[in-house]
């Protein structure tokens, strides 16, 4: 519309519309029956063509009439632009696709959206589609993360196991175990209604170890025996019943450790929860392989072992036998030295693991580890009220600058979303306005340098060469969001008050004292205050003398600056497609018509909607004839007054509150939340501010308290079982001995692998527990047996350790080998499985070395007082 030729003709938009909806109808006229047929009726009230719009009469007197022709033009053109999304910086169209909850699964949806795309029809051969961001491709890559370090761990275990036993057959059996126990896991999970994920696979990369453990135990058990010149039948039965209470005892002890899980707090506890069901399923199902299928396997295919042939015969394992008899021998030598002085003994390894507590206050505390997602995300912000134009300008020169930043070889695609869109798919975005913009920038699944190293470059290059800009850099990561329940960041510091303009101020306050911490990275306010706005002070008095209503006046407004869609919507179908438009009233956006200025603005014409309108008394204000209505402006009822507003304004639970989000230098988020807790507690905030530490950070506090409150529990748990199994309170102490033992190697192993201490760390503390109580249980047990066999309680327990130390050896290395992919984080993924594997491998490392002294010593503390019992 043509405001100066509606202002001409004494016209108002609402004029327009109002004619415009009660002339272009969807409106069926009936049928009618005439003679023997029944004719259906149809009117023209819908106009063919988007041409035919300009010949609609809006005004009409005598002979003589308006058309919108006559004071605009109907064009086939678009609504308002308030978004727009380059990719690769060419303007596109973006659906952004969201699976629905539940068990859905990502990759079935991903595949069947890639399937449509290439059954589109009807569409220009120019149109080209793409799907530019794929979750599904880090869940996939992730998965074959697993596989392969499951595979590259268990074909290392396989030799580790072949060297140690010289037979092939004897491996093989050991492997039964693998997929025996993977198909009964998958079963238990298909029926309780789970999915295979992420999380399950780590538990059965985790598990596979430990499943190859209870195997191990019982093969080598029944190959002491056939070494002994038992027969296959006899060494399977013997070897499988003598272990039977000790892994079983095992088996218990590993499930029972996850008990911790069922205390953890928020997303943990559901992603936790998979993972430990699956370590538990595959455990029990692997104790049922191991004391029935392993022994048959041996009686049925193993041979008798030949003392004489082993010795003539050289070969790798004829040297590797020689070279374990004399470690044999060299450990049995320090043992004895060991339980000489047990008390000694016990004092000196409890100094060391009292020592290597004081590593503790040095670890890095994480909620989550940092995984490198191949992609991060640039939140902009250009001078706050620019138009959607000029943020594109300022768009196109950090993507400029993103294809500066990021190696040519690393450097996949980008995609900016400038402004808004008022729909679903806002949801996507941080956006808040013209001026605001998100930045992703996808790297090559091969990129040599890491998504968080680009993020610092890009961080300071944009500081540098465009400080008018204000940015905010996150990964991007699927995790991450997941983590922080949809916030940019794992610190949110919210601040709240009844006023909206000092909770604001007191938020900027904040977040310059914050930036002074040291190990903090970024610190961002996403509200801001400062959007150029305008007032319209509509005197309503006069309003009234002129016959307008608040509404008249803000209706003719709206459409003149954005349109009816919204206040009076109306509809075109095209008769060719049957693809329906809105067919909305506007002023041109440019040129002359457009509003350029104030004085543009106050020209908006009123006119009062009603169809008649008081006559004036004589000589005074207008003269009004039935049905016809006084034209007036917008600047003769309404003051207009330049203001400052809020681009958004964020509410938890009812309250208004300010958002102080901040993110660490590095991965460490205890020391940069606690410094901030103390900055809080510090702060003297006006009456009414109140601030709260919300965000991940605050379900990391919650699930580490929940989680030391579960792993006592489960400790209790844990001697619970073992007073159960051994029938005494005696033994749960010595076999625990193994726990304390083995948290000397994770407080060492972490800091030196610059790992945090975090929620997978901590599940790897859970299954070292399991573990290390494991390899204490076979020592117990034996030397047990040895005594009521008629040793005395030295040689018992010193012979216990010397024949157990081969499975303790081969369990142990099966784990920390099975874990060495997983802690070398070989890829997609892979890093959120680090600690957890590198918690596994320090621990179990220290635990084995030091157990193996320790728990005899203690033990014939203990027990050297008591007779040995006759044969």
């Amino acid at each position: 519309m043509d405001p100066y030729k509606l202002l001409s003709r004494q016209l108002s938009l609402m004029d327009v519309v109002d004619a415009l909806n009660k002339s272009n109808l969807i409106l069926p006229a009936g049928d009618v029956k005439m003679g023997p047929y029944d004719y259906y009726v149809y009117s023209n009230s819908l106009v063919k063509k988007v041409e035919d719009l300009n010949q609609l009469p809006i005004k009409t007197k005598k002979h003589s009439w308006v058309t919108i022709g006559d004071i605009g033009e109907a064009q086939d053109a678009n609504q308002i632009q308030y978004n727009i999304v380059r990719v690769d910086g060419q303007r596109s169209v973006y659906l952004p696709i969201m699976k629905q909850g539940g068990d859905t699964n990502t990759i079935q949806v991903v595949n069947g959206i890639r399937d449509m795309l290439g059954k589109l029809f009807d569409i220009p051969n120019e149109l080209e589609r793409a799907v530019v961001f794929d979750q599904s491709v880090f869940v996939k890559e992730a998965i074959w993360t697993l596989l392969e370090e499951g595979l590259i761990g268990l074909v290392l275990t396989s030799l580790m196991i072949l060297i140690f036993l010289g037979s092939l057959r004897a491996t093989a059996a050991v492997f039964l175990s693998i997929p025996l126990s993977a198909v009964a896991t998958f079963v238990v999970l298909y029926m309780m209604g789970s999915t295979i994920n992420t999380m399950i696979l780590g538990g059965l990369a985790l598990a596979f170890s430990r499943v190859i453990d209870n195997s191990v135990i019982a093969l080598e058990n029944i190959y002491r025996h056939l070494e002994t010149g038992a027969s296959p039948d006899i060494a399977a039965e013997r070897g499988g019943s003598e272990v039977s209470l000790a892994v079983l005892a095992a088996t218990l002890t590993t499930i029972v450790v996850f008990f911790p899980v069922t205390f953890l707090y928020g997303v943990s506890k559901f992603l936790f929860s998979a993972l430990a069901a699956a370590v538990a399923i595959s455990l029990f199902a692997s104790y049922f392989v191991a004391m029935t299928v392993i022994p048959l396997f041996c009686a049925r295919f193993l041979k008798g072992f030949h003392r004489a042939h082993e010795q003539q015969s050289g070969g790798l394992n004829a040297w590797f036998n020689r070279m374990f008899t004399h470690l044999l021998d060299y450990y049995e030598h320090w043992v004895r030295r060991a339980v000489r002085r047990p008390v000694l003994t016990i004092g000196l390894l409890t100094g060391v693991f009292a020592a290597s507590l004081a590593i503790y206050p040095l670890l890095g505390v994480a909620f989550f580890p940092q995984t490198d997602a191949g992609q991060f995300t640039i939140n902009l912000k250009v001078p706050t009220g620019s138009r959607i134009e000029a943020t594109e300008d300022y768009v196109a020169k950090v993507e400029d600058l993103a294809r500066q930043v990021v190696a040519p070889a690393d450097f996949k695609m980008i995609v900016s979303n400038i402004g808004i869109v008022p729909d679903f798919s806002a949801l996507y975005t941080a956006n808040a306005g013209p001026y605001t913009a998100t930045i992703q920038v996808a790297l090559t699944d091969s990129h040599r340098v890491s998504s968080f190293e680009y993020m610092n470059r890009m961080r300071r290059q944009i500081a540098s060469k465009y400080p008018d800009l204000r940015t905010f850099v996150s990964s991007g990561s699927m995790v991450d969001a997941i983590l922080n329940m949809g916030a940019p960041a794992p610190i949110d510091v919210q601040v709240s008050s009844r006023d909206l303009d000092v909770t604001y101020n007191a938020a900027v306050n904040l977040a310059a004292q914050i930036r002074k911490i040291p190990g903090v990275g970024q610190v961002y306010v996403p509200q801001d205050m400062n959007y150029p706005a305008i007032r319209l002070k509509v005197d309503r008095i006069h309003a009234s003398e002129l016959g307008l209503t608040q509404k008249e006046i803000v209706d003719n407004v709206i459409t003149a600056l954005n349109s009816n869609t919204m206040i009076a919507p109306n509809y075109w179908v095209d008769h060719q497609t049957g693809n329906d438009y809105f067919l909305t009233v506007q002023y041109y956006e440019s040129g002359r018509p457009a509003i350029h200025n104030f004085v543009d603005l106050a020209q908006i014409p009123l006119r009062r909607r009603t169809a008649n309108s008081r006559p004036a008394a004589a000589g005074h204000g207008f003269n009004v004839a039935e049905g016809e209505r006084p034209v007036t402006t917008l600047g003769s009822v309404a003051g207009i007054d330049f203001v400052q507003s809020p681009t958004e304004i964020d509410h938890y639970q009812i309250q208004r509150v300010a958002d102080v989000y901040v993110t660490p230098s590095g991965e460490d988020l205890g020391k940069v939340s606690g410094q901030i807790s103390e900055l809080l507690a510090a702060q003297n905030n006006g009456p009414g501010i109140r601030t709260n530490l919300r965000g991940m950070v605050q379900a990391m506090h919650q699930s580490f308290y929940s989680f030391a409150v579960g792993l006592s529990l489960s400790v209790v748990l844990l001697f619970l079982i073992l007073v159960a199994q051994f029938r005494s309170f005696i033994d749960p102490f010595l076999i625990m001995l193994a726990i304390p033992m083995g948290f000397i190697g994770v407080l060492v192993a972490l800091p030196l692998t610059h790992t945090t201490l975090n929620v997978m760390s901590l599940m790897g503390v859970l299954m070292l527990v399991g573990i290390a109580a494991s390899n204490s249980i076979l020592i117990v047990d034996f030397a047990h047996r040895l005594m009521e066999q008629g040793q005395s309680v030295e040689d018992a327990v010193i012979t216990s350790c010397r024949v157990r130390l081969r499975p303790i050896l081969m369990t142990s290395l099966a784990t920390i080998i099975g874990m060495v992919p997983m802690a070398l984080k070989l890829g997609t993924g892979s890093e959120q499985y680090a600690p957890l594997a590198r918690t596994i491998i320090g621990g179990l490392t220290s635990s084995v070395l030091l157990t193996v002294f320790i728990v005899p010593a203690a033990y014939l503390l203990v027990y050297r007082r008591r007779p040995a019992r006759a044969e």
